[in-house]
């Protein structure tokens, strides 16, 4: 079995700048990650073993008496009242909030400032949306197509969570404007460029495949998107974390496999499930002399 490589994929630049901001704290034990860092299991697991105090993502109660006197705001954001609610209870806040996340916030901001009526296209629930609405008045939070209404506003203000793929925010920005004939729709593209990258370069591989593997957290938006643009386009797709959860028996039958990794995903795991997937494959000589790119 073949492997090739997707030449876009792993951590993101905002990813990697809280990875770093988090290697260079002195004392772990101080402080509350506000929410989880990024969306991947070897990070947390890391990040407990050092001493941080983890809150996950129920995010309550991260300024009550018994937390740290530090809190790290993660790169998916919190709302200004969010962060006004930390500040008023005396911590002392890190942020890490990736700048394209802020642009978003601004941007809704604005436009709500302007008069418009702010749709956000992403998950809802998700931690990064929960920041974009949580300073906005009256917000609509839409995951597909299918949840788009004719809304009784004049005019509608479109941002996108930065996550999202374009072709489902594409399908839904449609959406709102055929269902909103009168309305005046403005759209920002919102949509990080990192993660335009990765799915531009799973575009460019995916015909060369007969399937996909596919690594990040279970709970990593731009990873299940990947995926999901995977099995859309027509081929199987496996989401693991790590190498552990990679099954033999799933890969019979397939003579290449393309590989590709969500933006917070570790370069040691991404070459650990490489790896396992040339043994899978038997072929011990090239898990030797090196591993297989796309392009090669």
């Amino acid at each position: 079995m073949r492997v090739i490589r997707a030449d876009v994929m792993g951590l993101c630049f905002g990813v990697r700048d809280a990875l770093e901001v988090i290697d260079g704290i002195d004392e772990p034990r101080a402080v509350t990650i506000h929410g989880e860092l990024v969306h991947n299991e070897v990070v947390q697991r890391r990040l407990a073993g050092r001493g941080f105090v983890l809150k996950g993502e129920d995010r309550r109660g991260a300024s009550d008496g018994h937390e740290t006197p530090v809190v790290l705001i993660t790169a998916h954001g919190v709302s200004d009242r969010e962060r006004a609610r930390l500040e008023a209870g005396g911590r002392r806040l890190i942020d890490t909030t990736c700048p394209l996340v802020e642009r978003v916030h601004r941007t809704a901001r604005a436009l709500e400032s302007e008069g418009y009526r702010v749709v956000v296209i992403g998950r809802r629930g998700h931690v990064e949306v929960e920041g974009i609405v949580g300073d906005l008045s009256e917000p609509i939070v839409v995951e597909s197509e299918d949840e788009v209404a004719a809304y009784p506003d004049r005019r509608l203000g479109i941002v996108c969570q930065t996550t999202m793929t374009e072709d489902r925010a594409g399908r839904i920005r449609a959406a709102i404007v055929a269902r909103n004939p009168e309305a005046e729709v403005r759209f920002v593209d919102t949509i990080c460029l990192p993660t335009k990258e990765h799915q531009r370069a799973l575009d460019r591989l995916i015909e060369r495949v007969d399937a996909m593997v596919v690594v990040g957290g279970h709970n990593s938006n731009n990873t299940r998107e990947l995926a999901a643009k995977c099995r859309g386009r027509g081929k199987p797709a496996l989401h693991v974390q790590s190498a552990d959860e990679l099954d033999p028996a799933w890969f019979r039958g397939i003579g290449v496999v393309g590989l590709t990794a969500g933006t917070s995903t570790l370069p040691e795991t991404i070459e650990e499930v490489h790896r396992a997937l040339v043994w899978i494959g038997g072929d011990g000589e090239r898990l030797e002399v090196g591993l297989q790119r796309a392009g090669a």
